[in-house]
């Protein structure tokens, strides 16, 4: 069944108004009609069966009829990206999402280099990427910010599983024995983090080592790799 994110309250009744980009979906591409099902979540109010109630010429009013599921949060892990290209970027977000990060943090290292990021074209990628998976929220996306001052900032019963490039123990080793719920995932830019951010997140408490395998894997593929360990680990692939 159809499935969009619409952030208005959903209730027994309630009206709700998609936008447009998402009323012509459901008409023009769709071909829904007055009566037809369709799927909603805002995030918070679980998810919703909704009927087509009214058609119009600029847009459709949709009407809550039931509650389909009950609210369900992703774990809580969120992935520190390094602002990397546009199209591996867009990768590691859709799939970020797919893989039930509930929050992605853009960070600028030493070797990052400039890009001119649309934060709202990345908001619709996790948007459609969490209709499409069947989850019940969106991951909040922040704007880039040096690595050295989310560190600074950093709280420390956050977990923070830095994948090291230079090496590391296993996924399977290393993150059943740091415990913890919180977690950050710390992915760099191409080239690697610079032997200075390399020392600096080795020495800070709350980090745990990681080696993703002995390959050099770009920017987004480690990122999905990382969440996929993480998940197989200490998230919630056993449910």
């Amino acid at each position: 069944m159809i499935r969009l994110c619409i952030p208005q309250p959903l209730s027994p009744g309630a009206a709700l108004a998609p936008s447009l980009e998402q009323s012509r979906y459901l008409t023009q591409v769709m071909r829904l009609k007055a009566g037809d099902d369709l799927l909603v979540f805002n995030g918070q109010d679980g998810e919703w069966r909704c009927s087509v109630a009214e058609v119009l010429k600029r847009g459709v009013v949709l009407r809550a009829e039931e509650r389909a599921r009950d609210q369900i949060l992703p774990p809580d892990v969120e992935l520190l990206m390094a602002a990397v290209k546009k199209s591996p970027l867009e990768f590691a977000v859709e799939k970020a999402t797919e893989l039930g990060v509930r929050r992605i943090r853009l960070v600028r290292t030493e070797r990052t280099q400039p890009q001119n990021l649309r934060l709202d074209r990345l908001e619709t990628i996790a948007v459609e990427s969490a209709e499409q998976t069947g989850r019940m929220d969106v991951p909040d996306i922040l704007a880039p910010e040096p690595l050295e001052a989310v560190l600074d900032g950093w709280d420390p019963d956050r977990r923070l599983m830095f994948c090291d490039e230079t090496g590391g123990p296993p996924a399977r080793v290393a993150l059943p024995q740091a415990g913890g719920t919180a977690w950050g995932i710390v992915i760099g830019p191409e080239g690697g983090f610079s032997p200075s951010e390399r020392q600096r997140l080795l020495e800070l408490p709350f980090t745990t080592p990681v080696s993703l395998g002995p390959r050099v894997l770009r920017a987004d593929t480690a990122a999905t790799v990382a969440l996929a360990l993480w998940q197989a680990n200490l998230g919630d692939w056993e449910r």
